[in-house]
């Protein structure tokens, strides 16, 4: 099975990238839904981010508050850290079953999306990486018009990040959306035809 590691940065793109790929065929794994998954009430994870940052980061109805847990961390690189140690090996456990069954099913591709693949250091478990790539400018006016913002909020949080720049030289398949969504659906397709179709045969 052919595993393609789907990373970018921050509002860069890249959900919508993963839904136009599963659209055109490949199985999607999303690491952002597998983060969710693990801080459910009653999973471990759960209990150690609650031991870890108190009661104030869950909602009323217990779940974990995400917009209050990432005031948090994305403000403090300590906390991050600690968050990234409580969920990152419940995901990588996720992920590896979830990789395991498409093996089991006699998947032929695999896309997995994980905003933090780079970060993380686990390019390994994937056979190549693509960047979803957009300039900081548009990331930053991005991420402030998805979240309602400040500048300098969107600043801090695309800073925690390995810059775009850097992602992109690490990628063997960049891939531009600094255009509209159409853009987007287009250049997937090319991509898609010629890195998927075009060495597969198919």
């Amino acid at each position: 099975m052919r595993v393609i590691g789907l990373t970018g940065g921050i509002a860069s793109g890249k959900s919508t990238a993963a839904k136009i790929l599963a659209e055109l065929g490949a199985e999607v794994i999303d690491a952002d839904q597998l983060a969710r998954d693990v801080v459910r009430p009653g999973e471990p994870a759960y209990r150690a981010i609650v031991a870890a940052f108190g009661t104030d980061v869950l909602n009323e109805d217990g779940t974990i508050n995400r917009a209050a847990l990432g005031a948090i961390v994305f403000a403090d690189p300590a906390a991050r850290r600690r968050l990234e140690s409580i969920t990152h090996p419940a995901i990588a456990r996720l992920a590896e079953n979830s990789l395991a069954e498409l093996r089991r099913r006699g998947t032929r591709l695999a896309v997995y999306m994980a905003p933090l693949l780079i970060e993380a250091g686990i390019t390994g478990r994937v056979d190549e990486v693509w960047v979803v790539y957009v300039d900081s400018d548009t990331q930053v006016r991005r991420l402030m018009q998805r979240e309602g913002l400040s500048a300098a909020d969107a600043l801090q949080r695309i800073s925690s990040q390995m810059p775009m720049e850097e992602k992109r030289k690490l990628a063997r398949v960049v891939i531009d959306n600094r255009g509209t969504k159409a853009d987007l659906a287009r250049t997937i397709r090319e991509t898609w035809e010629r890195e998927i179709l075009g060495r597969t045969g198919d």
